[in-house]
């Protein structure tokens, strides 16, 4: 995603009146998909999800917090933006509207280290790992063969 194709994407959420954003990244290893597990004792504790989160005051655009998110939550570098695959919104535990923009990226690292998460898989759409249905139908359209972890 070039940057002119970025600032149309903040356009249309700003139209939408779209002002908190939130980033994840699918990331793609051997066909299955890397999904951290939030810990029990917090909001949504033992929800399996993507590494992302909200887009803070000092990221300078949507894939710079992606960036920083993957590296906080993971210690996983990003190397790429493959696509940008999917948006949704929600209403946080604020009452704000937020929207989630997800996009498929390439990573150098070996090794997942957790410093927000309890845990971690690599999962594909058919294992039994409990993840959202918008999640698992997102795994099954973009999980590739192959390693994208550099």
């Amino acid at each position: 995603m070039n940057s002119a194709q970025l600032a149309e994407l903040i356009a249309r959420d700003a139209a939408d009146g779209i002002r908190q954003h939130a980033v994840r990244a699918l990331i793609i290893r051997a066909g299955k998909a890397l999904m951290l597990r939030r810990p029990r004792h917090e909001s949504r504790g033992g929800v399996w999800e993507m590494p992302g989160g909200k887009v803070e005051p000092h990221d300078t655009d949507l894939l710079d917090a992606l960036q920083r998110e993957v590296r906080e939550e993971t210690g996983l570098a990003v190397t790429g933006f493959t696509r940008h695959l999917a948006a949704f919104d929600y209403v946080n535990r604020h009452g704000r509207c937020v929207r989630q923009h997800t996009w498929s990226v390439t990573v150098t690292g070996e090794h997942v280290r957790l410093t927000e998460h309890d845990a971690f898989t690599w999962t594909n759409a058919h294992d039994t790992h409990p993840i959202s249905p918008r999640d698992r139908d997102l795994i099954s359209r973009h999980a590739v063969r192959g390693p994208t972890l550099l």
